[in-house]
C-alpha cells in the first residue's frame, strides 16, 4: 500500500475499495474499505456514510454507520444486517467482493461522543444499532484514558449478537468498559446465564444504578427506542441528555428526539372489541383492560403493570400509546399486539377481544 503523503486524508470525492468480508452473525457481515491512493480515514465515532450501489436497475443509495473508529484510520468499516426485504444491503451480502470499488458520500451525522463529551456513558441497543456504540467505545478504548461505559445490546439469541467477540475482546482488557447482554432466548442446547427477555426499568436499574449520572446513546428499532425513552422519563431522567440514532429513519432527523404524542384525558376515544361486538367509549388515559372490564368484558390479566404479558391482545386497528416493561416483544408489536394494561388509545381502536 502507498504511504499517504503528508497525512493525506480521504474525501469522498475518491471511491472506497474493499478489502475484505468478515461473517458477523446470520446475515451480517463486515466490510473493510481503504482509500485506493492511501489515504487516511478522519471522522467522528459513530457517523454514518452513504454507500451508492450498483444494484440491477440503476444505482440504490443506502446509509450504514461505520462501526469502525477514527482512532485505526487505516481503513473504514460499516457492519450490515440484511433484512427479509433487503435490497441494497442483500446485494452487498451477496456480491461485494475484494477489489469492488464503491462511490461514498460522507461520513456525517451528529450522534457521537464526540459531540456530547461526558465523564460516563450508558450506550443502550438493539440488533445492528450496536455499530455506532462499537465504533464509540473503540474510541474511548483508544484513547488512552480509562472509559466509563456500560454498555447494554439487545439480541434476539446470543448467536445473534453482532460484534460480541469485539466488545467483550475489548471489556477484556481494561476496567471501564461494562457489557450487559440480554437476549430473548437463548440458543439451543447453549446454556445462557445472562438477562433475557425484553429492556426494561428493571433491568437498567440493575445494569446501571448511576443512570441518571450518565449520558445516554441509544440506537435500534423505533419501537425498542420509545420503550427506551419512555422508561427514562418516567424514572426522571434529564432528557437534554439523551441521544438517539435511528438506523430506519430519515437522515435529516436521525439524531433528533421525536416529540411524542401523549394521551390526554381530555380526549374522548371509542375502542370496538370486535369478537365481543361491543364498542367502548372512554378516555385516551383509560387503559385498554379498564374500558373492557367497565364493558364487563373478561381480557385475562394478571400483573396490570405491562409485565407478565398475559394481557396480549390483537389491535386490528388505531393507534394506541402502550408503555410496558418487558412483558410483549418486537416481534409481537410489529405484528399489530399489545398489552391491555399499560396501553392506551388514542381516537378509535379496534381489538380482538
Amino acid at each position: 500500500m502507498a504511504r499517504p503523503a503528508q497525512l493525506a486524508f480521504w474525501t469522498d470525492a475518491e471511491p472506497l475499495e474493499c478489502v475484505s468480508r468478515t461473517p458477523e452473525a446470520p446475515n451480517v457481515v463486515t466490510f473493510s474499505f481503504r482509500s485506493p491512493t492511501g489515504a487516511l480515514f478522519n471522522h467522528d465515532p459513530g457517523q454514518f456514510i452513504t454507500l451508492e450501489l450498483p444494484v440491477p436497475g440503476g444505482p440504490l443509495y443506502r446509509t450504514y454507520t461505520v462501526s469502525s473508529s477514527p482512532s485505526r484510520p487505516m481503513a473504514l468499516t460499516v457492519t450490515v444486517k440484511a433484512q427479509p426485504n433487503s435490497i441494497g444491503t442483500r446485494w452487498m451480502i451477496e456480491n461485494l467482493q475484494k477489489g469492488m470499488r464503491l462511490k461514498a458520500i460522507g461520513p456525517l451525522g451528529k450522534f457521537t461522543i464526540a459531540e456530547y463529551p461526558a465523564e460516563k456513558y450508558l450506550f443502550i441497543s438493539a440488533g445492528s444499532g450496536i455499530t455506532p456504540m462499537v465504533a464509540m467505545t473503540t474510541w474511548l478504548y483508544d484513547s488512552g484514558r480509562e472509559p466509563d461505559v456500560v454498555f447494554i445490546n439487545c439480541a434476539r439469541r446470543p448467536s445473534e449478537i453482532i460484534l460480541r467477540e469485539r466488545v467483550e475482546l475489548m471489556a477484556s482488557r481494561i476496567a471501564g468498559i461494562d457489557v450487559k447482554w440480554v437476549v430473548d432466548e437463548p440458543d439451543l442446547f447453549r446454556p445462557w446465564v445472562g438477562y433475557r427477555g425484553a429492556f426494561n426499568q428493571i433491568m437498567l436499574g440493575l445494569m446501571a444504578q448511576d443512570y441518571l449520572e450518565r449520558e445516554v446513546f441509544c440506537c435500534g428499532p423505533e419501537p425498542f427506542m420509545l420503550a427506551v425513552r419512555e422508561a427514562l422519563a418516567a424514572l426522571g431522567y434529564d432528557m437534554n441528555r439523551y441521544h438517539q440514532e435511528s438506523f430506519s429513519g430519515e437522515l435529516e432527523s436521525a439524531e433528533e428526539v421525536p416529540e411524542d404524542v401523549l394521551p390526554d384525558e381530555q380526549n374522548q376515544a371509542e375502542i370496538a372489541f370486535s369478537i365481543s361486538g361491543v364498542t367502548a367509549r372512554c378516555s385516551e388515559a383509560d387503559t385498554i383492560l379498564a374500558a373492557a372490564k367497565g364493558e364487563g368484558l373478561v381480557i385475562p390479566s394478571g400483573c396490570s403493570m405491562g409485565i407478565c404479558g398475559t394481557c396480549k391482545v390483537l389491535k386490528t386497528e388505531g393507534q394506541v400509546h402502550m408503555v410496558h416493561n418487558g412483558g410483549i416483544t418486537e416481534e409481537d408489536i410489529e405484528d399489530g399486539y399489545i398489552l391491555a394494561c399499560c396501553s392506551r388509545p388514542m381516537g378509535r381502536v379496534a381489538i380482538d377481544a
